[in-house]
Order: C-alpha cells, then structure tokens, then sequence
C-alpha cells in the first residue's frame, strides 16, 4: 500500500508540471446516412475538448470532393471548432483546384492540409502528375499561398514515404514543401514512439524549425491498422501484433487492449516533451475522447460547439 501512496502523489505532480497538451482530430466524408450520423455524433462528442482544429480528409482523384467541401462548411456554419479542409493534386487541372481553394475561403476556411495524394483506384501504384495540375505537394502549397492567406499543414513520414528513395530525399520534400509556405507537419501514424523521435533528430538537422506534430491512430482493429500499415510505409512492430492476437472474435477484450496500448503511447510522449497531438479518428471518438481524458483535457460546453446530430 504505502509503494501505491507514494507513486500517486509523484504522478500528480508530473502531470501538473506538464506543458498543456493541444490536440487535433481528422475526419472523414462520410459515404450513407448512417456513417454520417456517426460522424457527427462522434464531433459532437470531440467538439467539447476544443481540439486546436479538426481536418477533412479528400479521396482519390477528388473522389469525396464535394462531401470533403459539405463536412467542412457544416463544421464552419454549426460549431466553433476550426475546420482544416484536405486537399491534394490527384486528376484536377490547377483552374479545377484553385476553385476547391476559392471556394473552401469563401466558405470560411482558414487552414488546409496540403497532399499530393494517392493514384486513383486502378490507374497502377506509382503516382503521375495530372497534365494541368499541380505536381507535388510542394507546388500545391505554393499555389494555395498564391491565392489566399491560408494556414497550410503537410504531411510528413517518420518511416519515410513508400515512394521515396531514402530518407534524405524524404526530407528534401519535406524541405521543399516547408520552403514553399507550409507551416505545420503532421506525421503519417507510428506504433513506437523512438521512431518520431529519430525522425524528428533528422529534421532538426536539416534545418526544417516547423512542428513537427505526431499522428497517432488508436488501434481497435488490429487488421484495419495493419492494411493501413502496409500502405503508408508505417511498420507494425512484433510486439503490437502479440498485444492483439488471438482477439480477432473478441472485440470487447480488443477495445481494452487498444486503449492500453494507447495509453502508453500518448503518455511516452507527452513525458518526453511533445505538447501537440493529431489523432487519426476513423470518425470513432469513444477511445479517443478515453486518451484525451487521460491527457487532462476536459470538455467545455458550448451550444456552438456541439453540433445537432442529424443526417443532411
């Protein structure tokens, strides 16, 4: 008992001392009437945290164009959180995209994530600029300068990008996207935190000064986590694979599991110094709403920022 006493006191007294911890939550458009419902029970469950903003994601090819352009002008027009809106080069001609751009402005958005995007569905694996359009991210970046005075995020990859030859031509990018305007990175996930760090080490040293904000995804679903994985680059170490096996019929025991693996995590982190997080939602707030309790953060009511949950 008086080694439980001790521990508890010490604890407290290291989160007190803790820097606040800021956090951010993406999205998706949803596709049905259901996912949208889900969607916006789960902001109206996240809004209260007052995270320091909330993104959109923007599929393939422009694939969820206008449903990534309804989310967001919803979260404009019905709560106070600040939308950051996706937008990638992926099949639109620079005129096509300078409009998304004009129009999320006109629409009040202030900040957008920059990607170059993925190929469509079909069209083969490597990535190929569209005839017109902006060529990497690092020209989108520019562009969305050029037209507005925006708050421009990027993406960035611990692991480096599945794409990249090595890590310093990652960093290259990333350089060039940072010279380009882009004021903030937020990392593709990671399940062991020495990763970020390494990477964070070579970006220093590149003289890249942006944040350099850590994207988790909290694991419920061990094979979802795994495919999402095996696209992006992000390795799944053995031990994570051993935390979940055999719980593949047993999501109740799943969900208790995910949240101590998460609860290791963003504690390791933010003991180590990190004070903003960006959490990759899959539109689910239950755990992530659990991990941002643990990090002190308490919701706030506000009538702006709870949003009316029904399907448009």
């Amino acid at each position: 008992m008086s080694g439980q006493s001790e521990a508890g006191p010490v604890r407290a007294s290291r989160e007190t001392e803790r820097a606040p911890v800021r956090v951010s939550f993406e999205f998706f458009p949803p596709k049905t009437e259901e996912m949208e419902k889900t969607l916006w029970a789960s902001i109206g469950r996240l809004a209260p945290l007052h995270p320091d903003f909330v993104s959109v994601t923007y599929g393939a090819g422009g694939s969820t164009r206008e449903r990534t352009h309804a989310t967001v002008a919803r979260i404009v027009r019905e709560t106070d959180l600040a939308p950051a809106a996706h937008l990638t080069c992926v099949n639109a001609t620079r005129e096509e995209v300078d409009g998304v751009i004009r129009a999320y402005g006109e629409a009040g958005v202030k900040h957008i994530v920059a990607l170059r995007g993925d190929p469509p569905t079909g069209v083969g694996t490597r990535y190929e600029p569209t005839a017109g359009g902006y060529a990497y991210a690092a020209d989108l970046v520019a562009g969305i300068k050029r037209i507005g005075d925006f708050e421009v995020s990027v993406s960035a990859y611990p692991e480096k990008h599945p794409e990249s030859g090595d890590i310093d031509a990652d960093l290259d990018v990333l350089k060039a996207k940072v010279d380009a305007g882009a004021t903030r990175a937020i990392t593709q996930f990671f399940f062991e935190n020495d990763v970020y760090f390494r990477y964070l080490d070579k970006v220093r040293a590149r003289g890249i000064d942006i944040p350099i904000v850590p994207g988790l995804l909290p694991v419920t679903n061990f094979k979802q986590a795994s495919n999402f994985a095996t696209r992006t680059g992000a390795s799944v170490p053995a031990w994570l694979l051993k935390r979940f096996e055999g719980l593949d019929d047993d999501p109740e025991t799943r969900k208790l599991i995910a949240a101590a693996v998460a609860a290791e995590q963003v504690t390791d982190l933010v003991d180590r110094g990190v004070t903003d997080i960006h959490f990759y939602t899959l539109n689910r707030a239950d755990l992530v709403y659990a991990i941002c309790h643990l990090l002190g953060l308490r919701p706030t009511a506000s009538v702006a920022a709870v949003p009316q949950v029904v399907a448009v």
